[in-house]
């Protein structure tokens, strides 16, 4: 277990101070000056020494994209844009930084906006997170009024501003490009890539959108040492990292723990156990309800990183563990979430616009049992065509649940329909 220490979010629960004199007791803002000081290079091969990867989903290595931003300025300003939407079902991590401790999200944007040559960062708070997002102006307005903001950010030399956008509740901005296109103030739809963000992102401009997480943590990767954030973890999985923890377990909780920590200490040394112990275990799905969930014989020996869940064929995603126990009725359990992806669907992309309704409405009769058992593979099919045929990941998201639901439990898929088809003989 990760000792409090090492822990990078020391106001997790809110147990102390979430303004700036609190921050300040917990060494946030101490020496931001000198971080800044590493300069643009020194800052980025830091954070690509310590192998951090970003924590909204992707996982992808986090120095590596804000190196992506011009070193050299063409008369355009930079933006930093920090995703902070977090709608995916399960996920509830960032919400905790935003409203316990947002002073380590602020001084992370200006160490992360500096390192990119921006002098504003955008923060896209989800649209429900009302208190959060009030908590986050109210740190901000801290931060300007003691000079941590401003034309010279913490004492750095540096010209650095935050500004506050919230949404309107779509899962859709999650999305980078659709996010950009939501600050913008127009519909939130993603938009075709290249050019990518960092070469025409908002406005027009070069901008880097990142999660919240990634920004938060790299004050202290830069204070500590990238040897210090790699002696966590495994080769590629380095670090430590927020898992929310929900669903059939005793203690539903948010932990920092370290990466690679395997799935059933987790669940049973943070979230008190599956309810009504280990072996009523189901099923897990292990990044939020966008990745394909995992049944109980693999989840006894799983680690919970990047490349072990995707050998496992799930993912770690936002890290959001939602855990079933074998009162869940799976079938109905994964049909709601393709509800949420047919809700949630833009409609730009064909694909996603038309074939999320269709796997909606044949989980409808599998659910029921109504379905004949070739549409099991009829289905499969579906998600296929769906599954990389998209501009943005939803089409992706909404065909990952039932590909693990069918990998997983074709067999109850089965007994439901031939029961269905048994009543049904019965009756006549």
């Amino acid at each position: 277990m990760l000792e409090d220490k090492d822990r990078i979010f020391k106001n997790l629960y809110g147990q102390d101070d979430w303004g700036l004199e609190g921050a300040k007791r917990r060494g946030i803002w101490s020496n931001t000056a000198e971080l800044v000081a590493m300069g643009r290079d020194g800052i980025i091969n830091e954070i690509k020494d310590s192998a951090l990867r970003g924590r909204g989903g992707a996982g992808f290595p986090a120095g590596l994209k804000w190196s992506f931003m011009p070193k050299e300025s063409d008369g355009r300003p930079h933006y930093l844009v920090v995703n902070a939407d977090e709608s995916e079902p399960g996920s509830c991590k960032d919400r905790e930084i935003l409203r316990n401790d947002p002073h380590l999200l602020i001084e992370g944007c200006v160490i992360a906006g500096f390192a990119m040559g921006a002098h504003t960062a955008y923060v896209y708070v989800r649209g429900e997170y009302y208190l959060e997002a009030q908590r986050l102006e109210q740190a901000v307005e801290q931060a300007r009024e003691a000079g941590l903001l401003g034309d010279n950010a913490a004492g750095s030399g540096w010209a650095f501003d935050v500004h506050v956008h919230r949404g309107a509740g779509a899962y859709i901005c999650g999305e980078e490009t659709a996010l950009i296109e939501s600050i913008e103030g127009k519909k939130g739809q993603p938009r075709l890539k290249p050019p990518f963000p960092a070469a025409v992102g908002l406005f027009g401009c070069p901008s880097t959108v990142t999660n919240v997480e990634t920004v938060a943590v790299s004050p202290t990767i830069l204070r500590r040492g990238a040897d210090w954030f790699k002696s966590f973890g495994r080769e590629n999985n380095t670090g430590t990292k927020i898992f929310s923890v929900s669903g059939h377990v005793n203690n539903p909780c948010n932990v920092e723990e370290s990466m690679g920590i395997s799935l059933k200490e987790l669940i049973e040394k943070h979230a008190g156990g599956v309810r009504g112990g280990w072996d009523n275990l189901l099923a897990v799905i292990p990044g939020g309800s966008s990745v394909p969930l995992l049944p109980k014989d693999v989840c006894d020996t799983i680690t919970m990183d990047f490349d072990a869940l995707r050998e496992a064929g799930s993912g770690l995603g936002t890290a959001a563990v939602i855990v079933m126990d074998k009162s869940t009725d799976i079938i109905e359990a994964i049909h709601r979430l393709s509800h949420f992806y047919k809700h949630e669907s833009c409609g730009q992309c064909t694909p996603c616009r038309e074939g999320t309704g269709w796997m909606y409405r044949i989980m409808g009769r599998m659910v029921r049992g109504e379905a004949e058992i070739d549409e099991i593979d009829t289905l499969w099919e579906i998600t296929k065509q769906v599954e990389g045929h998209t501009i943005c990941a939803l089409g992706d998201a909404a065909a990952w649940p039932i590909q693990g639901l069918i990998r997983n439990f074709r067999p109850e898929i089965e007994r439901r329909i031939m029961e269905y088809k048994a009543a049904r003989q019965a009756a006549e």
